[in-house]
């Protein structure tokens, strides 16, 4: 993308054609018996790259433990519905506040194979310099990852789990490796931002 700072307002007006509406994604098919919401916080920076934010998830979860992924979890009784829960999990866990965030629109859900999750992704643009506040119980640390990095990094790599090899599409940014579900979303989401002249 250009090295020209781009404001929130210019962001949304390219991206949010790119993206389906949050009803339209609802619809898709997708496999998973649990159905969970997650929020794509992007951001430009000062200097005009645009970043991503996400998530390691702790050590001590359960599911998918110690995994690159984005802020989310499985909807709540609560939420009124999957736009809540990602806003609401975003809260939680990393301390965004809901009205910081301008949901644009949605990418389409995804699986996670072994969890049996219908992972349901909405974009959401926020401001720079944000201070973020991790949940000690979910949230190993918070990362803001540079697209072009994340590009960069892309590869079919081998991967271990639970004793088990397999190939798949993986982002490597330092000693940071995204695959599975995130990176499935990520790759839906960089294709949009390629085709919105973004990246």
């Amino acid at each position: 993308m250009s090295s020209a700072p781009l404001s929130r307002a210019e962001l949304a007006g390219a991206l949010a054609p790119e993206l389906l509406s949050p009803e339209a994604a609802a619809v898709l098919p997708v496999r998973g018996r649990k159905k969970a919401g997650v929020l794509v916080p992007l951001f430009a920076s000062d200097e005009g790259m645009l970043s991503i934010v996400m998530t390691r998830r702790g050590d001590n979860l359960r599911r998918h433990a110690g995994e690159l992924s984005f802020p989310g979890g499985r909807i709540d009784d609560d939420d009124a519905d999957l736009t809540a829960t990602a806003l609401r999990e975003a809260h939680e866990e990393i301390g965004l506040a809901p009205p910081s965030v301008e949901l644009i629109g949605a990418l389409p859900p995804t699986p996670t194979i072994a969890t049996g999750y219908a992972v349901h992704p909405f974009v959401g643009l926020i401001d720079p310099g944000q201070e973020w506040v991790l949940s000690q119980r979910e949230v190993a640390s918070i990362h803001e990852f540079d697209v072009a990095e994340l590009l960069a990094g892309y590869g079919r790599r081998r991967i271990k789990r639970r004793g088990i090899g397999f190939t798949t599409d993986t982002y490597a940014v330092d000693d940071q490796l995204v695959w599975g579900a995130t990176a499935r979303i990520l790759g839906d989401l960089f294709a949009r931002l390629k085709a919105a002249g973004l990246s």
